[in-house]
């Protein structure tokens, strides 16, 4: 029994959520980029682009996840549909949605797939039944179950914005480390003051929402740079160039073989993400105005920065944008991690708790 309960974990929460993390990168995410490069004067085809990527975020979701689950194509090919549909009707809830409805379709699909001899049919009927039936009748229940648990972070971090910035750092950068996607699950919150979740909150006359969403998204931030710069500096002694650029700015996940043989690793890094997140909401007011899934990425391509930036100039920050925002988005972002995650290490390797070799990452 525990062994299957092992096997559907990872092929759902695993698996499936980081596929979906990666349709969204793929279109949303790049979207937003190639829409911030049409603001230059000349590239405007850019932003025609961009907002094109981004109108397909939930048939490309759906399709990854189909993939990951190894569907066969007709199944993969009806998630496209099964996709938009539970996108849009799961509102601020809407990758959430598509994750458990695109997982229920492709599992029902795969069930009469290649059974009879006009599959053609029968497949692409069946996924888009089941996916459809239910992106109409839960998927809008799912994205009000979004929306309060978003309330709640939001007015949790409106009132105690140094233990909720203490607590999302933290929270958000161990599961970046671990093999499940901080960036799905930012996206599913909607850590973001331009969410659907927030914009639907300022709608209704309660822009403390947006803004509460907003300190979330910028602790989150803070904890998943902490994460992937304090390990790319931490273990350059053993991994060089190679290691600091492929935990920097690809992925700290690649120490988790490492953790599991010695988890007293992941202390550095977990104390640097529980001063950077207070730092980041109390001090510097780091917000996160860009796209949700950018305050689940770290220093991955750069894009938590990136999403921060974009943020500012995107037309939604509400305030002006100092020096003193960049002094900050370079401490949370990438000197206090390097700094602080260095001097915690060398206490631990001083008291034996870490020793050399515990850091090298295996081929």
């Amino acid at each position: 029994m525990k062994e299957v309960l092992k096997k559907y974990a990872k092929r759902y929460f695993i698996d499936a959520m980081g596929a979906m993390a990666l349709g969204l990168f793929a279109s949303l995410l790049i979207g937003t980029i190639f829409n911030a490069l049409g603001m230059i004067p000349g590239l405007s085809i850019l932003s025609t682009i961009g907002k094109g990527a981004q109108s397909v975020a939930g048939p490309a979701m759906a399709v990854a996840i189909a993939v990951s689950l190894k569907a066969s194509p007709l199944v993969v090919y009806s998630c496209a549909a099964v996709g938009a549909l539970a996108n849009t009707n799961g509102g601020a809830g809407g990758p959430l949605a598509v994750l458990i409805i695109a997982i229920i379709a492709a599992e029902v699909g795969m069930l009469v797939s290649k059974k009879t001899k006009v599959d053609i049919l029968v497949t692409p009927f069946v996924t888009l039944l089941t996916g459809g039936l239910l992106s109409v009748w839960c998927a809008p229940y799912i994205g009000r179950a979004v929306g309060l648990i978003s309330d709640v972070i939001a007015f949790a971090m409106n009132q105690q914005p140094f233990i909720m910035g203490l607590l999302v750092s933290v929270v958000v950068g161990i599961a970046l480390t671990l093999p499940i996607s901080s960036a799905a699950i930012c996206a599913a919150l909607g850590l973001s003051g331009v969410s659907g979740v927030a914009l639907a909150a300022s709608a209704s006359g309660n822009p403390e929402v947006a803004v509460g969403l907003a300190k979330a998204g910028g602790a989150a931030v803070a904890g998943c740079c902490a994460q992937m710069v304090g390990f790319a500096v931490m273990s350059f002694k053993e991994n060089k160039w190679g290691g600091l650029v492929s935990q920097g700015i690809g992925t700290s996940m690649l120490q988790m073989p490492n953790i599991i043989r010695n988890p007293r690793i992941w202390i550095p890094s977990i104390l640097t993400s529980a001063i950077t997140g207070p730092l980041a909401t109390c001090v510097f007011h780091m917000e996160m105005y860009g796209e949700a899934i950018n305050s689940g990425m770290g220093t991955c391509g750069l894009l938590g920065p990136v999403g921060i930036i974009l943020g500012w100039f995107g037309g939604s920050y509400p305030g002006t944008v100092g020096a003193m925002d960049w002094i900050g988005l370079a401490l949370i972002c990438f000197i206090l991690p390097a700094g602080l995650t260095l001097l915690f290490s060398e206490i631990l390797y001083k008291i034996k708790w870490i020793k050399p070799g515990d850091l090298t990452l295996i081929d």
